[in-house]
């Protein structure tokens, strides 16, 4: 006999930032198709709800769950939306299983976090571009909590560094008028552009400022190249061909890893999601945050919280990134860093990755760049071609 439990789905599949929730979702349901069809000895009933990118529909989504007696959802890809929503788990009292990339600098035992924390993904990624020599940045973002904290974290490492952030630019979720922000650029002429834009808002920026570069007879990639740490492979496919290419991004997964695991990850996707997207980080952290509630879900035998609470942070999962654990005193996954650089076919190449999972560190206890200086060599291991 199986233990069935219900499941929350929480991703907005449609609005500005529609192609990424859809990427979220489908990790979840092959997780959950998996786990059914496995032998943890129970079984997941998803039920699903889109929020359509806006605040209010998430708080509506998860009051309706969590008043229907489902305790446990996988879901949100926004700070602002996390943000919306943690009050209402903590009131009535579930858990919101969190598969995105976030600005860290947050605690809550009501969220269980399977995406990278600010360690393992904007650290790495300061490290790397000084370990080439790039101290200046251009920052342009969306204007809200993940630009704001993300660009705070760079402009500190920079400073300790010699370096300095020229500039900062922050737009609506949503917005697609670039060109006076490209100008600004194109004159201030930085190492990098740092770029938070999510959604529609990133891809009309990177294909706006390829086409101004261009026109200035300038190679963007190699003179005005553009860092990320939300860049993932459906975003590649939506910029087009025409802009695609060159482009740096600091990830805990890419599709492109070379591993059995990975590649049976990615195969097992492609037939289940022939028309994809493409999965990505975020497709991996909402995969994994579902099989780590299962397990968790297994192990304490019931689904009462506390004891899921308690059983999430003593389970393991073989994930197509490698081996990942929860932390127990911060809920956090440790994930791998990794650095890719696109390719004209919508696909990251694997530059460097640390050679095992760090530990996550939200608050930047221990790898602070206002404490500690950062590294003389870089953290991550330079991937042989």
């Amino acid at each position: 006999m199986t233990d069935r439990h219900r499941i929350g789905i929480l991703f907005s599949t449609s609005g500005p930032y529609g192609l990424v929730g859809r990427a979220m979702r489908n990790g979840a349901v092959l997780a959950v198709e998996e786990v059914n069809a496995g032998n943890l000895g129970i079984t997941l009933e998803p039920d699903a709800f889109d929020p359509k990118g806006e605040i209010a529909g998430y708080a509506t989504g998860a009051e309706r769950f969590l008043r229907a007696g489902i305790r446990h959802v996988v879901g949100c890809y926004t700070s602002s939306s996390r943000k919306e929503i943690i009050p209402i788990f903590e009131k009535i009292d579930g858990i919101l299983w969190y598969p995105s990339h976030y600005e860290g600098f947050e605690t809550s035992e009501n969220v269980i976090y399977t995406g990278a924390s600010p360690n393992q993904h904007i650290v790495p990624l300061v490290q790397y571009l000084l370990a080439r020599g790039d101290r200046t940045a251009f920052c342009v973002g969306s204007n809200y909590i993940w630009a704001w904290e993300n660009n705070r974290i760079l402009r500190e490492t920079l400073a300790l560094s010699g370096g300095r952030v020229a500039a900062e630019r922050y737009f609506a979720v949503g917005e697609t008028e670039f060109g006076q922000v490209i100008e600004a650029i194109v004159a201030a002429r930085p190492d990098f552009v740092f770029n938070t834009l999510i959604g529609v808002s990133a891809y009309r920026f990177f294909q706006e400022l390829r086409r101004a570069c261009r026109g200035r007879g300038l190679d963007q990639a190699r003179e005005l190249p553009v860092a990320s740490c939300s860049l993932a492979e459906p975003e590649l496919e939506a910029i087009g061909p025409d802009a695609v290419d060159g482009h740096i991004s600091s990830s805990v997964y890419f599709s492109s890893i070379d591993t059995p695991r990975n590649r049976a990850f990615t195969d097992a996707y492609a037939v289940r999601f022939p028309d994809g997207p493409t999965p990505s980080a975020d497709t991996e952290a909402a995969y994994i945050a579902v099989h780590l509630l299962a397990r968790a879900l297994a192990r304490a035998g019931v689904g009462e919280i506390a004891a899921v609470r308690r059983a999430a942070s003593e389970v393991a999962f073989e994930s197509p990134q490698g081996t990942v654990r929860l932390d127990e005193t911060t809920l956090h996954a440790a994930l791998t860093p990794r650095i890719g650089l696109s390719t004209l076919g919508a696909r990251f190449t694997i530059l460097a990755e640390a050679p095992a999972p760090v530990a996550p560190d939200p608050y930047l206890v221990r790898s602070a760049p206002r404490i500690v200086p950062v590294l003389r060599r870089p953290s991550l291991r330079v991937v042989p071609s």
